[in-house]
């Protein structure tokens, strides 16, 4: 019980660590799969990271979608890689 007890402190300590950029960052990319999947899109997250023309792909589409929301969406997350704010994502110009 002890070891499960520190585990979950552990994991609530590494949430508290997170700044508030990287929160929105988290938030908007959660948002984003959401939206997509919404539109009938399944976005692997993995992928998504590692993968710079599939993140384009998505991006791209999003962006010419006629869902507000996503476009928004795609837009944030567009603005978080160009300013270097969220490394993971492809910046899409």
């Amino acid at each position: 019980m002890s070891a499960q007890v520190q585990s979950v402190q552990v994991s609530v300590d590494q949430q508290t660590q997170l700044s508030a950029v990287e929160r929105a960052a988290l938030l908007a990319e959660v948002d984003f799969k959401w939206l997509m999947a919404g539109q009938g899109w399944w976005v692997d997250t993995a992928r998504f990271h590692r993968d710079p023309a599939y993140a384009a792909q998505f991006l791209l589409s999003a962006l010419a979608s006629p869902c507000t929301a996503l476009r928004d969406c795609a837009l944030c997350l567009q603005a978080l890689a160009e300013q270097g704010l969220h490394k993971d994502i492809v910046s899409v110009r």
